[in-house]
């Protein structure tokens, strides 16, 4: 079990985030903080998958290449990108420069948007997998959930690629599904008051077509 500590800005961290320089405000400004924005969302599965086989820093430093590269990661305009633009991308020494997750991206890119005209939100579909926090062991004690097998099942029915268990675990920890921060870091209790804020995209899509009128 992770144990967070008091680091040299008397702040108390996960004790992965004091492993890079580029963590720190990583862990305390978006790791664990809820997140609707499809755009986002996308992008994360993104790099969770470029990330398969590599550190997750190799990434992180390498996030605004990634955002150039790949028009900001708006589905929309990835999905109709195709084989002239692989050849371009794996010129580019900024990025991970790997068929298989480049080819992936823009595969995904329009499952995503079939995604959305079926749930009408690519979050309002990945929420319906947000895990129960009461069935969920000690913070950081694992590395799927039945939740993360299910979305990857769900999503590679539907033709996604990269998207294993491990890998939605870890999107679902960075996107605010799961509230994985050390039970004593500072930025447990700040998560825990956001997602407490926040609406869940599936709940609110649920809402209105149950307020829908016959």
């Amino acid at each position: 079990m992770a144990h967070a500590e008091i680091r040299a800005d008397g702040k108390r961290r996960c004790p992965w985030a004091e492993s890079a320089p580029e963590f720190p405000a990583y862990h305390d400004t978006e790791w664990g903080f809820p997140v609707a924005d499809d755009v986002r969302l996308f992008e994360k599965l993104c790099l969770e998958g470029f990330q398969s086989g590599l550190s997750w820093r190799t990434i992180l430093v390498k996030r605004d290449n990634f955002r150039t590269a790949f028009a900001g990661f708006d589905f929309h305009v990835l999905a109709s990108w195709g084989e002239p633009d692989v050849c371009r991308l794996l010129q580019d020494a900024g990025i991970v420069r790997h068929r298989g997750k480049i080819e992936a991206v823009l595969n995904n890119a329009q499952r995503a948007c079939e995604l959305v005209t079926e749930a009408g939100s690519l979050a309002a579909f990945l929420w319906q997998y947000e895990p129960d926090p009461e069935q969920l062991p000690t913070p950081q004690t694992r590395s799927t959930c039945a939740e993360s097998v299910a979305l990857s099942r769900a999503l590679k029915k539907r033709g996604w690629k990269f998207v294993g268990p491990t890998t939605l675990y870890a999107f679902m920890q960075s996107m605010g599904m799961v509230n994985d921060h050390a039970l004593n870091c500072a930025s447990r209790g700040e998560v825990a008051r956001s997602r407490q804020q926040f609406e869940s995209p599936a709940v609110a899509v649920k809402s209105a077509i149950a307020a829908r009128p016959e």
